[in-house]
């Protein structure tokens, strides 16, 4: 009797249980990253009766979750994915926005300005095509200064959402190892028996912590689970949690870091939020500082050069037209040396819009492309007579470096934020060529002087007026002096200056070069000053300034699109392994309405069989009175 009780009374136990999970799994339907679960049940060790086994009945064997690790884990990838590219595509975009708006986009400003030249070549002695002038470079200095400084504003963004995310991280960090703690203490846990609640519990921590950076993990004992960022940087050990930390990096404030561990994993860290950020501002927003700065620079370059070829309204040689900010140098605060560094840009075609890390070893310097990685050729030995060379740098070293010690040099990013006009006179813009040349009317041939070439605007006697005269058709002299074999075409360099004489001269033909001193309708520097706008300025002399400006835009475009493109799909596929996990682990209402009919079935039984033993005992109790 008592055997036909006990096993009645076990199945009764049971199905009851499998009522209260059937009843948690419906209460948790809607809660987020709940993973149903289900009673596994097995049949109690049976009795031998003489004549054979009996069965003893039911045991709950395990209360389990229904999950899929490697779907989870996809789950995770594709959220870290998904985040990283929409911050990328969505700051990427604003730079983009910003580089090429009708209004405030750097190819608008260039077209402005070189605009101006052209009404300034079209009428050289105008005042109102000089003052024209004058205010498109003016407005052409403040839309590089206002790009840049919306770029910066866009970099200070950067720093504080960074430092939001690193802090969202060492929150979640520190509650999945509370989590751990809890499962690895729990009753149940040395004995493989975890809560399947906290297992939930800690998957949707791990989910949200990957919204924020990619992640790995692996297994630990007594449930735990040991979480790793980066290229394995411990992040979560069991019950203990790593702190990540944002701010001044090995090179003081001005370079900002991601650390954990004192150790700096900026370059390191991929996806989700933190990752997208880092990502942006090393692919995107820092190139594109540096771009813009390397155009300020080049259009300065070539520009003062030019117009210092030129002479203004009285007659004076012109002057700088612009100015740009200097490279930035930033020492690391572990330098145990006293060197300082001086950095000049020697020739605007030469730069790359990297930034550099200079390092002393003890022995020689060594110069590292830090966008590529790459070693870059230096020469020189650093000192003022022999500066440190490469991609049109100049390094001057001031006392005395230790081993170990390193500089970063970032060329052009601050170029642009100090762009701006030197010249505010209408009469100071340097118009006029200082040379013209002439054929004497008594010419009695049909020989031509070309309009000159400055090859040495400082030469002293570049102003002397000077007479060629031909002695016979091969020969000539200068101002009267000495005899030069004359070669049609050919170039003829005199006081810092060169001119070709075509045709064939005869002799007594005689051709002058003077000063250009009542140059007031001269355009010829002005037209020169126009034609920097087709010239080979930066990229080593094959890339002007239109396509400067043009290549800029045209890259932070392709970024965008690409991760435009890529987060369109990663979003595909997330939807598809969060679809794919909840078939797995997702509650089904009609399939729990349906266990929750069989298990009350179930218990109804068992109850029913349990009356029947009560009757049957009774029966026998009253047999015997």
């Amino acid at each position: 009797m008592a055997d036909f009780l006990n096993t009645s009374l076990s199945g009764l136990q049971a199905a009851q249980r499998a009522l209260a999970t059937t009843s948690h799994n419906i209460a948790n339907a809607a809660t987020p990253g709940f993973s149903r679960q289900r009673v596994d049940l097995g049949t109690r060790e049976p009795e031998f009766a003489g004549v054979g086994y009996l069965g003893t009945g039911v045991e709950v064997t395990d209360v389990r979750r229904i999950y899929d690790a490697f779907l989870s884990e996809e789950v995770r990838a594709g959220t870290a994915g998904e985040a990283r590219l929409t911050v990328f595509s969505d700051l990427a975009g604003r730079v983009g926005d910003l580089l090429g708006g009708a209004s405030g986009g750097l190819s608008q400003g260039l077209q402005g300005f070189f605009d101006g030249l052209q009404a300034l070549a079209n009428d050289p002695a105008s005042t109102p095509a000089r003052q024209t002038l004058l205010g498109e470079a003016g407005q052409l200095t403040q839309r590089l200064q206002t790009l840049d400084g919306q770029l910066a504003s866009i970099t200070a963004e950067v720093n504080g959402r960074v430092d939001d995310s690193v802090a969202t991280i060492n929150s979640l960090a520190r509650a999945i190892a509370d989590v751990n703690d809890q499962i690895s203490s729990a009753p149940g846990a040395a004995n493989g028996n975890f809560s399947s609640d906290l297992l939930d519990q800690r998957d949707r921590l791990l989910q949200q912590l990957s919204e924020q950076v990619e992640v790995s993990t692996v297994p630990a004992a007594m449930g735990g689970l040991n979480v790793f960022i980066g290229s394995g940087q411990t992040l979560v050990l069991g019950a203990e949690a790593e702190t990540l930390g944002s701010g001044a990096g090995p090179f003081g404030p001005g370079l900002r870091e991601v650390t954990v561990g004192g150790s700096v994993v900026t370059g390191q860290l991929r996806g989700g939020t933190l990752g997208g950020l880092l990502d942006f501002q090393r692919e995107v927003l820092e190139p594109a500082r540096n771009e813009l700065g390397r155009t300020a620079v080049g259009l300065t370059e070539a520009f003062n050069a030019q117009h210092r070829q030129g002479l203004d309204l009285a007659g004076n040689f012109g002057g700088d037209f612009f100015a740009v900010g200097a490279p930035t140098v930033y020492a690391a605060d572990s330098n145990g040396g006293t060197a300082s560094l001086a950095v000049t840009i020697e020739a605007a075609a030469g730069l790359t819009g990297d930034d550099y890390q200079l390092q002393y070893d003890g022995a020689a310097y060594a110069l590292v492309n830090t966008s590529s990685g790459q070693p870059v050729s230096l020469t020189g030995t650093g000192t003022p007579a022999d500066p440190l060379r490469a991609d049109g740098l100049s390094i001057v070293v001031s006392g005395a470096a230790a081993a170990g010690d390193r500089f970063v040099i970032q060329p052009t990013r601050e170029a642009a934020a100090d762009f701006r006009r030197l010249v505010d006179d209408p009469e100071a813009v340097a118009a006029a060529f200082p040379i013209r040349t002439a054929s004497s009317l008594d010419n009695v041939s049909d020989a031509a002087i070309s309009g000159g070439e400055l090859l040495d605007v400082t030469d002293p006697d570049l102003l002397t007026p000077v007479t060629i005269s031909f002695v016979d058709p091969t020969t000539f002299q200068v101002n009267g002096a000495g005899a030069f074999a004359f070669t049609a075409g050919g170039d003829i360099d005199i006081n810092g200056y060169r001119v070709q004489i075509t045709g064939s001269p005869a002799a007594g033909d005689e051709f002058t070069v003077s000063p250009n001193s009542a140059g007031v309708g001269d355009n010829r520097n002005a037209q020169a000053l126009l034609g920097l706008r087709e010239a080979g300025i930066l990229e080593g002399g094959l890339r002007s300034l239109p396509e400067q400006a043009d290549s800029l835009l045209a890259s932070v475009g392709g970024a965008t699109a690409a991760a435009q493109t890529a987060l369109e799909s990663q979003s595909s596929l997330l939807r598809s392994s969060e679809t794919a996990l909840q078939s797995v682990s997702g509650v089904n209402l009609e399939e729990e309405a349906a266990n929750l009919l069989r298990f009350q079935q179930a218990y109804q039984a068992n109850a029913r069989v349990i009356q029947a033993a009560n009757e049957t005992f009774q029966s026998l109790l009253a047999a015997f009175n």
